[in-house]
């Protein structure tokens, strides 16, 4: 039987899934996968903050998300219930990305 998309993953499985999703990083010290942007300036990045805030309403996972230096947009991804990471994760660093372009 497969892991449902909110069981926690391993670290294997967790280093395995961030090689197919460029940008992104795996926090272990912090239980988070991360990825930083860097917008053109602070209007784009409170924009970008808030296409990512509709895709995690409509994922139902909700990203802790910092916004430093005027343009750079920090998402940090992990699933609270599970105390780690999950596929949801995952999924989601995969919509953001798809906003990001």
């Amino acid at each position: 039987m497969g892991l449902t998309s909110t069981e926690r993953l391993t670290q294997e499985q967790i280093v395995e899934e961030i090689r197919g999703i460029p940008g992104w990083s795996y926090r272990a010290d912090h239980e988070r996968i991360e990825r930083t942007f860097v917008r053109k300036n602070f209007l784009d990045a409170a924009a970008f903050i808030q296409q990512i805030a509709n895709v995690a309403e409509a994922h139902d996972h909700h990203p802790d998300i910092l916004l430093s230096g005027y343009k750079n947009v920090l998402v940090m991804l992990s699933t609270h219930s599970a105390k780690g990471i999950t596929h949801k994760d995952f999924e989601m660093a995969r919509a953001i990305d798809t906003i990001s372009e």
